[in-house]
């Protein structure tokens, strides 16, 4: 894999050469940013495994971690993961205090007009995880759309949109992070957590004597891409080309194996 990352790098080092004249740098903020600095600043959650999540040493580790650490490599720039909040992430785009978010964001309609996207690298989609086998063996959102039911979601998220627009009649409770929703299903404190299927799975796995059950199948299908400002056409150009380079190369689908197929990992947590 290092000789694959290797020619995606050349390809990157000669592109961004060509990019960081000063005429073409008036017309990229976010690359004459990280020209100029040589940094790179990724905002991550670091909440939603596989995706991304501190290990027990402390360490960001997880799918988007290695293909962040990758661009910064094949870029020729240091990396710096800029931790926070889901709900805050996109907003730290906006205000031009991270280069891009890499966080299990779904590429949506609503969010294409204030953002472009690259990839999708990743399709997921919406399933739940509960301690109640009734609620787990549900096929339609009309079977778990009712008032005695209440959920639990990650802050600004199209979790958090997907009830309000499919289970209206339920309660919704807002979280910051995965943990703190699991932990609320867990007590008995919210029915279920509707979260990107990965995280409800592995919800299951990293608690195997709460009881914990999830859907056999999503409740929909959904693109994760990453987020860059819509401000820089060029930079986006650069990281197309990037995540197009590794999904060509083979790298992309080893680390979807890594991550999604090889439990190995859950010992790094917590």
């Amino acid at each position: 894999m290092l000789h694959r990352i290797r020619l995606v790098a050349f390809a990157a080092l000669t592109a961004i050469s060509l990019l960081a004249s000063s005429a073409v740098t008036a017309q990229a903020p976010v690359l004459s940013r990280v020209v100029k600095t040589g940094t790179l600043r990724v905002g991550m959650s670091a909440d939603q495994p596989p995706l991304n999540v501190k290990s027990k040493s402390g360490q960001m580790i997880g799918l988007e971690v290695d293909l962040a650490n990758g661009l910064a490599y094949a870029l020729g720039f240091e990396l710096e993961i800029v931790q926070q909040p889901f709900g805050q992430l996109l907003g730290a785009l906006k205000k031009g205090k991270v280069d891009m978010v890499m966080s299990g964001v779904d590429i949506t309609a609503e969010r294409t007009k204030d953002f472009l996207f690259v990839g999708p690298y990743l399709l997921s989609g919406k399933s739940l995880v509960t301690t109640s086998k009734a609620l787990a063996g549900a096929e339609t959102v009309d079977d778990i759309n009712t008032p005695d039911i209440t959920f639990v979601t990650l802050k600004n998220s199209t979790s958090q949109a997907f009830v309000k627009k499919n289970l209206p009649k339920a309660t919704l409770i807002l979280v910051d992070g995965y943990e703190k929703g699991v932990a609320m299903v867990i007590d008995g404190k919210a029915s279920a957590m509707i979260a990107d299927m990965p995280a409800c799975a592995l919800a299951v796995l990293r608690n195997p004597d709460a009881g914990l059950v999830t859907l056999a199948e999503p409740l929909s299908v959904e693109p994760i891409g990453i987020a860059v400002s819509a401000k820089d056409a060029r930079f986006y150009n650069l990281i197309d080309n990037y995540i197009e380079a590794i999904e060509a190369t083979g790298i992309l689908s080893a680390l979807r194996e890594k991550w999604f197929e090889d439990p190995s990992w859950l010992e790094e947590l917590q």
